[in-house]
This record gives structure tokens, C-alpha cells and sequence, in this order.
């Protein structure tokens, strides 16, 4: 287990809590994948559609309770409150290149 969250986990988690989507869209691949609890976004047209509305564009704030890293991927479980869903979730980051290229949201 890691204490502190790695780049670009960090940078990412710190756009959201900011609400930049120019910021979030930084710490992403070319072209990246999004698996929102089974529905799969690819791209950033269709992962900036579903983040305006469901992510940035819903006000989050992330808790982070727990960071895991193994190798390029590192999980983050913390509690999610905004005005789309609220609860404990658990963020799966598969890095490239020192960027995300899959994000994969569970429950926590």
C-alpha cells in the first residue's frame, strides 16, 4: 500500500476536486478509456460528454480512505460525494507512459 497517490493519479484527483476539465483531460492518454461501473467510454468525446455531466460537471469531492500501487496500475478507494452519486468507490488506474490510459469506477 502506498501512502501518498502517484503521478498522474495525483494530478488527476487534484483536477477533479477542482472541477478543470481542461486539467483532467491532461492527465489522460491519447486515447483513453473510461469504464463507469460497466459502461465503457473510449475517446474523449465521449468520455468529455459523460464527465460534463456525471464527473467534473457534477461538483465531486473524492475522500481518499486507501491508495494501492502495482506496477503501472494503482487503485484508489476513498468515499465520492456529488450531485450525479454518493458513496464509497474505488477508482482503477491503468497507466502508459506516465498518463492514464483506462479509468475503471466500483464500488468501493
Amino acid at each position: 500500500m502506498t501512502d501518498t497517490v502517484p503521478e498522474p493519479v495525483a494530478s488527476f484527483l487534484e483536477a477533479v476536486t477542482a472541477h478543470d476539465a481542461t486539467a483532467f483531460t491532461q492527465t489522460f492518454t491519447a486515447n483513453p478509456t473510461v469504464d463507469d461501473w460497466g459502461r465503457v467510454l473510449t475517446g474523449f468525446d465521449e468520455i468529455h460528454a459523460w464527465s460534463d455531466k456525471e464527473f467534473i460537471g457534477s461538483a465531486p469531492t473524492l475522500t481518499v480512505t486507501s491508495v494501492t500501487t502495482d506496477g503501472d496500475s494503482v487503485t484508489v478507494v476513498g468515499d465520492w460525494r456529488s450531485r450525479h452519486a454518493n458513496g464509497p468507490s474505488s477508482f482503477s488506474f491503468d497507466l502508459e507512459g506516465g498518463r492514464i490510459a483506462t479509468m475503471t469506477i466500483r464500488e468501493g
